[in-house]
């Protein structure tokens, strides 16, 4: 297992990757009721990193704290939920095995999430009886539709549904898919339409916005590489991306403006605040739902937020594929969504949609 220089756990408020071994969570100050929020503790008068991450795995915990010369495992809970970071100066204990690794303290913990699955929040099934109304996922393609219905099926323990049929969600777990829409066996529907008629089918809705910009990349990604893959060099310089962005941006527009204006009940859900803050984000989302959910089931879902079907990070375009024309229309599409929200005194667009 590779080893932590001192650099990699210093890394500021972002969890990081460690090559396929352990994710860093932060310091974290001791829990009250130690032996109830961390359940396994074990001496190591030799400690380090892989030490502890091995034995947590081996006992089957997902998170691995490390308290100086003593190494504790257990779950995220509303005991140690992992909500309130410290500054990682106070866990900056060098590590009795490893002088170049930071141990933590007897009160401040270095936490790292193993490989183990969290299985608290893994169990999913069709509701019991059928649902009295009908709930739309509704967003604009490319917003992350797909992430929050993993979320949601994940956090609910209820399959959602689809306003289409896609094979390949379905091999990946989504079972609801193959459902009618109007079944009222699952917890919500997805839909990208828009359109009075459309709308006005459901009963309630969890509308998903995201920044034009990453929405219309990610769309024109998965039309020419699918659902994790890439559109080729060649689509993005040809003339395909300039004629997706005069189609689709106006398209991004109208599709808030019609849920806002036709859709009843809707909750506005920005894509950006769901990644920066997934614990409240997806209470209000399942509370919309009409589904008690534990909070531990959430702090399970925290842990497990990515799923497998999240589109890598890694290949990024060397430039910017927007031309200053495209840029221009987009903004005049911003400002248009963002009078909608706060015209109905919702929070408007999150600052980062512009300027670029």
């Amino acid at each position: 297992m590779r080893k932590l220089k001192a650099q990699e756990v210093k890394t500021p408020a972002r969890d990081i990757q460690l090559n396929g071994s352990a994710v860093f969570r932060g310091c974290f100050r001791k829990p009250n009721n130690l032996s109830l929020a961390l359940p396994v503790t074990a001496a190591m008068p030799n400690m380090s990193v892989d030490k502890c991450v091995d034995l947590c795995t081996e006992k089957e915990y997902p998170l691995a704290a490390l308290a100086g010369t003593a190494c504790h495992c257990g779950f995220p809970t509303t005991r140690f939920p992992l909500h309130e970071r410290e500054d990682e100066q106070l866990c900056a204990q060098k590590c009795s095995a490893e002088e170049f690794e930071s141990c933590g303290t007897p009160t401040y913990f270095i936490v790292y999430q193993t490989q183990v699955q969290d299985n608290r929040c893994m169990d999913r099934r069709f509701l019991p009886a059928k649902s009295k109304q009908l709930i739309a996922l509704a967003s604009f393609p490319g917003a992350g539709n797909t992430w929050a219905r993993h979320l949601i099926e994940l956090a609910t323990g209820f399959y959602t549904g689809s306003y289409y049929f896609d094979g390949s969600l379905y091999n990946k777990g989504f079972k609801g898919e193959r459902d009618h829409w109007r079944s009222g066996r699952t917890i919500c529907i997805k839909t990208h339409e828009s359109g009075q008629k459309e709308i006005e089918a459901f009963d309630a809705a969890i509308l998903l916005i995201r920044n034009p910009y990453k929405a219309l990349m990610a769309e024109f990604n998965r039309k020419y590489g699918g659902h994790i893959g890439f559109a080729a060099h060649a689509h993005w310089k040809g003339k395909e991306w300039p004629e997706f962005v005069r189609n689709y941006a106006p398209w991004w527009a109208t599709h808030t403006l019609d849920w806002l204006k036709f859709g009843k009940k809707v909750l506005v859900v920005h894509f950006e605040d769901l990644k920066q803050d997934l614990f409240v984000q997806l209470g209000r989302m399942v509370g919309l739902l009409g589904v008690a959910v534990r909070e531990d089931r959430l702090l399970c879902v925290e842990s497990q937020k990515d799923g497998n079907f999240k589109r890598s990070g890694l290949r990024k375009l060397e430039y910017d594929p927007y031309t200053a024309d495209m840029q221009k229309t987009i903004s005049a599409y911003i400002k248009m969504v963002d009078a909608a929200l706060k015209g109905r005194n919702l929070t408007g667009v999150p600052d980062d949609y512009y300027p670029r």
